[in-house]
């Protein structure tokens, strides 16, 4: 996600030319606001997986042309959010976008924490835990890769963007002829998580202004929720 910011508001600092305080603030304002964002999926999804009628229906939406139509209305509200997000400074709007970003990210995880929590059992919950960790540690290594070394991601962009588009086409094809995308997908799309994982961070540190930390949790939230999809998903493959 780039910051639009810049362009038209003049009083907005970027943080890489901040004080020291001013950026210890912006990353405590901005990491706490993906915890929060964290939370409220937990939240959404507790109440979205107590209902059979939500949980069958979301089963039903998994397969073939379904699948695909689901997932263009995620990235339907997906693309809202962040272009809402950016194009506003109004807190109130931005805070709305960011909640309805996770309201469809829970939407998208019913079927996938249904198997694990409802028809594997303890062996399910087992799992679950082990990818949140997997994936919580993933996190905060490739986050503090960023803020040791200061290096600018912004060069990956590119290479993400074709990766996201990559997928995305073996995702449509996988729908439409019935195949298993298997484990070196996920593993792939891990390894793109990453790289967007390390964009993202970067953006914190070269591209945000000390405004801008609901834009920056949103790319970091959207960032850590694929890695934890995928990590859940070798988790699977590997049993």
């Amino acid at each position: 996600m780039e910051n639009s910011f810049n362009s038209f508001d003049n009083n907005r600092v970027l943080v890489a030319h901040s004080t020291e305080l001013e950026r210890v603030e912006f990353y405590k304002k901005t990491y706490a606001h993906v915890a929060g964002g964290v939370l409220l999926f937990m939240v959404f999804e507790f109440f979205l997986l107590q209902s059979d009628t939500i949980v069958n229906f979301m089963f039903s939406m998994t397969q073939g042309w379904k699948w695909l139509l689901l997932l263009g209305g995620f990235m339907l509200v997906t693309n809202y959010a962040e272009s809402t997000i950016l194009r506003t400074t109004d807190k109130n709007l931005q805070y709305m976008a960011y909640a309805g970003y996770v309201f469809a990210e829970a939407i998208i995880f019913v079927p996938l924490l249904a198997i694990v929590t409802r028809l594997m059992g303890p062996e399910g919950i087992a799992i679950l835990q082990q990818a949140s960790i997997v994936t919580l540690t993933l996190f905060a290594g490739l986050s503090s890769i960023v803020f040791i070394t200061k290096k600018d991601f912004s060069f990956l962009r590119s290479a993400i963007t074709i990766g996201f588009f990559i997928a995305i086409g073996l995702i449509v094809a996988g729908a439409l002829f019935g195949f298993n995308l298997g484990l070196w997908f996920s593993v792939g799309m891990c390894v793109l998580a990453g790289g967007s994982i390390l964009y993202q961070t970067s953006n914190l540190v070269h591209k945000f202004t000390t405004e801008d930390y609901i834009p920056a949790a949103l790319g970091l939230f959207a960032s850590l929720m694929l890695l934890f999809w995928y990590v859940i998903q070798i988790f699977l493959d590997r049993d």
